[in-house]
């Protein structure tokens, strides 16, 4: 299993309705609920976001496509929109493409545009079978710890707290192998990447502490 993205999408939410900032790779921005779902319309909302991902990816797939052809397209809009449908108490969700092309292109090429706007990375997503892993985070203490040590530092798993994303022997299966009784070596990795691997636990299974500080009072991650 290997991420989209090396470090996640973040998003946080304060008191203020309903406004959430997101953190990407290079920046920030407000995503909110328009005002009449009793947000201030400050940023675009959850639909729009979906809406927008699709749009910009086709029209950066159909730029790529004609870069490479070295046609003179100057430039190419999009509109996107959707709605639902409730049928046998099965709720479909159609979304609508529309392709504009603002300068003059024979039907060839307009046709072969449309194929390759299907093909973008997010119609495959979209269109394909997706499935949303929701993990919760846990700090507190349980009866059961199973610790591995290497000479720096000490790996704690606490079994009742594991959801099983598999990020860690996916990505580490050097030190994390679930399918030996002892599932975690220690020594199979440096410490800095065990760590590094063990933060990225979604659901505080996974801690450490260094060895030469006291377990309760070190700043156990």
């Amino acid at each position: 299993m290997e991420y989209k993205f090396e470090k996640p999408v973040h998003g946080t939410i304060g008191n203020e309705k309903y406004q959430c900032t997101i953190e990407w790779r290079n920046g920030k921005f407000i995503a909110d609920e328009p005002e009449t779902s009793g947000g201030k319309d400050s940023g675009p909302d959850p639909y729009t976001l979906l809406l927008s991902s699709l749009a910009s990816c086709t029209l950066i797939t159909m730029r790529m496509y004609i870069d490479r052809k070295g046609w003179n397209v100057p430039e190419i809009a999009v509109n996107v929109n959707m709605y639902q449908e409730t049928k046998d108490e099965k709720i479909t969700t159609i979304i609508d493409r529309d392709i504009v092309f603002l300068s003059p292109l024979e039907e060839e090429q307009k046709t072969r545009l449309h194929e390759i706007a299907s093909h973008c990375p997010i119609s495959k997503i979209l269109e394909g079978e997706i499935k949303v892993r929701s993990f919760l985070f846990k700090d507190g203490q349980t009866e059961k710890k199973i610790k591995y040590p290497n000479d720096e530092i000490t790996v704690v798993w606490k079994p009742e707290f594991c959801q099983h994303s598999a990020r860690c022997f996916t990505q580490l299966p050097e030190v994390f192998n679930p399918r030996v009784k002892k599932w975690i070596e220690p020594n199979g990795a440096s410490s800095e990447k065990i760590i590094e691997q063990v933060k990225k636990c979604p659901s505080g299974a996974l801690s450490y502490y260094f060895n030469n500080e006291d377990e309760n009072k070190s700043s156990q991650k």
